[in-house]
């Protein structure tokens, strides 16, 4: 497991996605591909293999953890998992905030984006 936050960036896409839509609260599987999904305006779709393939990964990396959050709505048989962002996932989700606001920033991107939009 990586020991510093810088180790852990960049993130990848779907990473991100996930540890933003934590970053409001714990939420079940289907609730994370919903958050995501409405997030990117669907340009990011989860499948569920996908989905728990990558939260067991940031599971081992200490990014996210199980909350223990019972939905008291849900019924009495139906048990999901909630997922919430670890102190340590919420360092790396800010750290890659910064990253992504130095590249934005950057004269090279702006004028980049101005040279392809006009």
């Amino acid at each position: 497991m990586p020991s510093h936050v810088r180790d852990f960036l960049p993130l990848k896409p779907t990473d991100l996605e996930l540890l933003l839509a934590l970053s409001s609260g714990d939420l079940h599987g289907y609730g994370l591909v919903q958050a995501v999904s409405q997030h990117t305006d669907g340009l990011v779709r989860l499948d569920p293999g996908n989905l728990y393939r990558v939260i067991k990964r940031l599971l081992a990396d200490g990014l996210v953890a199980e909350s223990g959050f019972q939905d008291p709505a849900a019924d009495a048989g139906e048990r999901r998992r909630y997922y919430r962002i670890t102190p340590l996932g919420g360092r790396v989700l800010a750290a890659e905030i910064d990253r992504l606001r130095m590249i934005v920033r950057d004269p090279l991107t702006r004028d980049a984006a101005k040279r392809w939009t006009s």
